[in-house]
């Protein structure tokens, strides 16, 4: 089984994948974050400082890492992500601008004035879109999507706020609709998020769920976010 974890900015993806790679012994895959893709792709810029030609390399990057770990596990592997949410983060930017951090006084509904910049880049994302979905359509048998319920990670590094995470969420769930990909919404503590996985997908734990949370938080206690 082919299971992607989704959900925007601050949910929980990593430390749900890395437990459930750990309770269901599948393997895991991932691709590098922004932030450690930015040292290559833009050196000495932060995040909120990179043009859109930069953004789309790390993009683009992010998304041939994820392709190339998919198929080399394509018999079956729990997923912290998946290349629609790089598609949205830059679809998103068109909206909210290519740096969010300048347009957090927007009111829900209201987007940044589009200039030449925005709309050639938002060309851009509507054909990477096309070759993402059509990835993503083959590579997963479904989405174990994480709301929006904790709160968002103020660390200096990602120029997101919850407009934009709000409006990531809704599109990436119009995404599965479009593709008609099952997916299954599912909140709470990493405990109930197990227990309720385990039962929607029918599998069996290999470790009790107290081991599992334990070696997901060691190892998430050593990655750059």
């Amino acid at each position: 089984m082919r299971i992607g974890i989704t959900g925007t900015y601050s949910s929980g993806k990593t430390l749900t994948s890395l437990m459930l790679s750990h309770y269901f012994g599948m393997p895991r895959t991932e691709a590098r974050t922004m932030r450690e893709i930015l040292p290559e792709a833009a050196p000495g810029k932060d995040l909120h400082q990179c043009t859109s030609p930069e953004l789309i390399q790390m993009i683009v990057v992010r998304h041939t890492e994820r392709v190339l770990h998919e198929s080399v596990l394509s018999s079956g592997f729990v997923s912290d992500g998946c290349s629609l949410q790089e598609w949205i983060y830059g679809s998103v930017r068109v909206k909210y601008g290519i740096n969010p951090n300048q347009s957090v006084s927007l009111k829900p509904g209201e987007s940044v004035e589009k200039n030449a910049e925005l709309v050639y880049f938002e060309q851009i994302m509507v054909e990477l879109g096309k070759a993402f979905k059509r990835h993503v359509k083959r590579s997963f048998d479904l989405f174990i999507h994480l709301p929006n319920e904790l709160p968002l990670a103020k660390d200096g590094h990602r120029p997101v706020n919850e407009l934009f995470r709000s409006a990531s969420d809704l599109l990436l769930k119009e995404t599965f609709a479009e593709l008609a990909i099952p997916y299954h919404i599912v909140g709470g503590t990493l405990e109930e998020r197990a227990h309720r996985i385990a039962s929607l997908l029918d599998l069996r734990p290999v470790v009790p769920i107290a081991e599992a949370i334990s070696l997901a938080q060691k190892q998430y206690s050593h990655l750059i976010m």
